[in-house]
């Protein structure tokens, strides 16, 4: 809609300046047209999607389909859903008044005709505003068709002195209120098979049928509908002429990449702004935080039916920033960096988000938890230095020998979860051979970096079982795997 139509409140004025009403499937479907021609973004904020998704939820609304979004939690899909309604004109007129959001030039309920019928060219008109145009239901064994259709209303029939019989009686339910609409069913498998028998009446043949009421009801609605396939098989299915009825299915999934990943995390975290700026977080911590999530949704104790949440890493990286910030209130400083040792802090974000198949169960989910984490460590390793092979020569040599013989030498190395950035600083720098490994492979790698990686080098050690590392109540102790055994024979 170019022209600016919302000073006009009646009929007749719409009539004079031409307005044009369509239904909204074809409203979708121009402002659509409109933004591929210009070359403007029409899902802004979903990353990972633009060559799969988004161009398949594109020819869809060309299509003017309904759709169904399947996939696994935490993949955007209700964000999607939600992001359509800005392919809507800004204002749409109504019948002032309408409980069903009725087109002056096209009413469908009683009230709306009457009202035409009475006062024609001078039938009053309302703006109702894109943003008001959303609906969403999720869908529980507890909905009802009078949730989403209607039912009779016996205060109405006392108030207005109406008999039963008589259709104004009715109370509409939220399909019928969100004419005009995109409507939102999410879980759809979840909903109760003559639930969405209800849906298809409405889908198929424009007539709604509430306690005998045959209505003749053609609504105007564009359908989003989502689900996860793991409800398919475990808690319920789609009915065969409702999925028949469904123009387009969409399938959904994760990001493919780590950049990608980051930048949904970046985008979605909740943060203070105090937050953000007393707390630096290296790039190869956020890399590893996202590598967590990768390891998980291909771990053998992970419910890979059951999907990892993008909510994972985005919880995470708040927990990760809150555990630098409590600590750095706690020492009384205004600044600091993320460690690695930080990362203990997202383990309870990590718990809560994956469903863990009988073996993952018997290792409990902390457990699973550090393990996720330490595979995520493997992974980004030769990244930064040389690969250690599982497979090894007993004579050969490795670069990482002098850091090793130091701590056979020694009586091992504690890093405590609340020193201070210069005690942190301190023991790190205190083993020289863990500054000459960073120096000679990773040379121009940032100073204010540094720590992170020496601590990532010497966790890298553990994961590959060269070193010990042992949690104790204050922090962690670092070893070599044999020299403690050996000092007590």
């Amino acid at each position: 809609m170019n022209k600016d139509y919302t000073k006009i409140i009646t009929l007749g004025g719409l009539k004079e300046a031409g307005y044009q009403s369509k239904s909204i499937k074809d409203e979708l479907r121009d402002n659509l047209r409109e933004k591929i021609r210009k070359g403007e973004a029409t899902f802004s904020g979903i990353w990972g999607y633009e060559n799969s998704v988004i161009p398949e939820m594109e020819r869809a609304i060309l299509s003017r389909h309904n759709i169904n979004l399947l996939g696994l939690r935490g993949q955007a899909k209700t964000r999607l859903a939600r992001l359509m309604v800005g392919l809507l004109d800004e204002y749409i007129p109504v019948v002032e008044g309408s409980e069903v959001n009725d087109d002056p030039f096209r009413p469908i309920s009683r009230y709306a005709r009457e009202l035409v019928r009475e006062k024609g060219d001078d039938t009053p008109v309302s703006w109702l505003h894109r943003d008001d145009r959303f609906y969403e239901k999720l869908a529980t064994p507890d909905v009802t068709v009078a949730d989403l259709i209607g039912d009779v209303d016996p205060i109405k029939a006392a108030n207005l002195k109406l008999s039963y019989a008589d259709d104004r009686v009715i109370h509409f339910g939220m399909i019928p209120r969100a004419n005009r609409c995109i409507f939102v069913i999410n879980e759809l498998p979840d909903l109760q098979a003559r639930i969405q028998v209800s849906l298809f009446n409405i889908l198929q043949e424009g007539d709604i049928q509430i306690r005998g009421f045959k209505l003749r009801l053609p609504l105007d609605l564009q359908f989003v509908f989502t689900a996860n396939p793991e409800d398919y098989t475990n808690r319920g299915s789609i009915v065969t002429p409702l999925k028949d009825r469904i123009g387009s299915q969409i399938l959904t999934h994760y990001p493919g990449e780590i950049a990608i990943a980051r930048k949904i995390t970046e985008q979605e975290a909740r943060l203070d702004p105090r937050q953000a700026s007393s707390v630096y977080v290296p790039e190869i911590a956020k890399d590893l935080l996202e590598q967590i999530s990768f390891e998980a949704r291909q771990s053998e104790y992970v419910d890979a039916k059951s999907g990892v949440s993008a909510r994972t890493s985005i919880t995470a990286f708040e927990n990760l920033l809150s555990t630098a910030e409590r600590r750095a209130l706690a020492a009384g400083v205004e600044t600091t960096a993320a460690r690695l040792s930080d990362f203990m802090g997202v383990i309870p974000a990590i718990t809560g988000k994956i469903e863990l198949v009988y073996e993952g169960e018997q290792e409990g989910a902390d457990t699973v938890a550090l393990v996720l984490l330490e595979e995520a460590i493997k992974t980004l390793f030769p990244n930064y230095f040389p690969k250690i092979q599982k497979l090894e020569h007993k004579d050969a040599e490795s670069p990482y020998d002098p850091l090793i013989n130091w701590f056979f030498e020694g009586e091992g190395f504690e890093l405590t979860d609340d020193s201070t950035d210069e005690e942190y600083r301190a023991a790190l720098n205190s083993i020289p051979q863990l500054t000459a490994l960073i120096q000679r492979y990773q040379p121009d790698f940032p100073e204010k970096d540094r720590y992170f990686l020496k601590e990532f080098l010497l966790w890298g050690l553990v994961a590959h079982k060269k070193l010990s590392k042992h949690r104790f109540t204050a922090g962690y102790q670092f070893k070599d795997l044999y020299g403690s055994f050996i000092s007590k024979l």
